[in-house]
């Protein structure tokens, strides 16, 4: 597996880098970007391939941003490549 791209994504520069997605020849970069609003924490997804940059609304909302990523660890690769498909 090659290394994953770890690239700083100029609206989102807090974005952590979770994993890669890899089907064929496409290599999808995902990254979890998490802000607080109010007492409720939000989080967004972004997808990086190359210069191509696609990026869900604020879906998650949680009280904690760690309780948002334990709901993203329960994504699997088949709902991330769901997620990513809806946003073409």
């Amino acid at each position: 597996m090659a290394q994953p791209q770890q690239l700083p994504i100029p609206d989102a520069p807090a974005a952590r880098h979770l994993g890669d997605l890899e089907r064929s020849h496409a290599r999808w970069s995902v990254y979890l970007e998490t802000r607080t609003v109010g007492t409720l924490a939000q989080g967004r997804l972004h997808f990086l391939e190359g210069a191509r940059h696609k990026s869900t609304g604020w879906i998650f909302r949680e009280w904690t941003e760690q309780e948002i990523v334990q709901r993203f660890n329960d994504f699997g690769p088949i709902e991330l490549w769901k997620i990513l498909e809806s946003l073409s």
